[in-house]
């Protein structure tokens, strides 16, 4: 059969046209990876990370909601994680133990930022010691602070994205600063000889100074691998009868089996919604963000402590 010339030319011309015209998988990757990788160690760092750098960034937390950051165990992904991170954001004042010694392990080179140590951190009793309290976004002031030191370092590894870094920050900090002013609104609602806290542990100092409370005991101290005694559960069971505390509070990530020895001794009931100290909530739950957790915390103490909730 006779091959005509041009009809072989017109081949070749649309099967060149047609390559050509077709997206490189390489440059889509290429445009995909170009977003600087951010690791987050605890969840409250990680949703404030992610407000602020958007979708400019590529977001990564390690911790999982509902995990303790004091006594969590790392494992072999949280080390690649950080060794593929140019930037990593983690809490500080010694939070998250494990993963600080991970993090500064070698083979990690990305820039390390410990966001809650731009605060000046009140002081925490361990084991007979004075050490920083790390639980400073209690306090939705501090809170702010941590946002403009997101905010500083995402803009340092990704100038082309300050403006969206700014206003990401510019918005969520006029949110948390109406969320600072509507905490201290709630709490005066509850009567002034009530307002005393009694948790599971130390993590509430930075709040109960922020807006008016008294942190009228806990059942273990800053961190969570410390195990109450007896005696502990006794005074602090004392202590609750003496102050005439009507409700006292568990917390999502600690068992609270120990803390409901001490509202049977005392006679005081728990309130029922668990406060979120160290970890946000899971997706779709009252605390699946940092604002929300706050909310959650007020309200949880306002309601259990005789005072009048109304909605943020």
């Amino acid at each position: 059969m006779k091959k005509f010339p041009w009809l072989i030319a017109l081949t070749v011309f649309t099967v060149f046209w047609s390559v050509g015209c077709q997206p490189q998988s390489s440059d889509r990757n290429e445009t995909q990876n170009n977003k600087p990788k951010v690791v987050s160690t605890s969840t409250i760092i990680a949703d404030l990370v992610e407000r602020v750098g958007g979708d400019e960034i590529e977001a990564k937390g390690i911790l999982k909601p509902g995990t303790d950051p004091h006594v969590y165990e790392p494992v072999p992904a949280d080390s690649v994680a950080f060794e593929e991170a140019e930037l990593i954001f983690y809490n500080g004042y010694n939070l998250e133990p494990g993963l600080i010694r991970m993090m500064n392990a070698a083979g990690v080179k990305a820039k390390k930022v410990a966001v809650g140590e731009v605060v000046t951190p009140l002081d925490a009793d361990k084991e007979g010691k004075k050490v920083p309290d790390p639980h400073v976004w209690g306090n939705a002031k501090n809170a702010i602070a941590m946002v403009n030191e997101i905010r500083d370092r995402l803009s340092e590894i990704s100038p082309e994205d300050q403006p969206e870094f700014t206003q990401n920050a510019a918005q969520l900090t006029q949110e948390l600063q109406r969320l600072d002013s509507w905490i201290s609104q709630q709490i005066q609602t509850i009567p002034r000889a009530r307002r005393k806290l009694v948790t599971t542990h130390d993590a509430f100092q930075y709040y109960t100074r922020a807006y008016g409370l008294e942190m009228a005991g806990t059942l273990i101290g800053i961190s969570t691998e410390e195990q109450p005694s007896a005696q502990t559960v006794k005074n602090l069971s004392d202590s609750i009868q003496k102050t005439n505390i009507p409700t006292i509070f568990a917390e999502t990530t600690i068992n609270p089996t120990l803390l409901q020895a001490v509202a049977e001794e005392a006679k005081v009931k728990i309130a029922p919604r668990e406060l979120y100290s160290d970890s946000l909530g899971a997706p779709n739950s009252e605390g699946d963000s940092y604002i929300k957790m706050m909310v959650s915390n007020t309200r949880a103490i306002v309601e259990g402590l005789g005072g009048k909730y109304s909605e943020f």
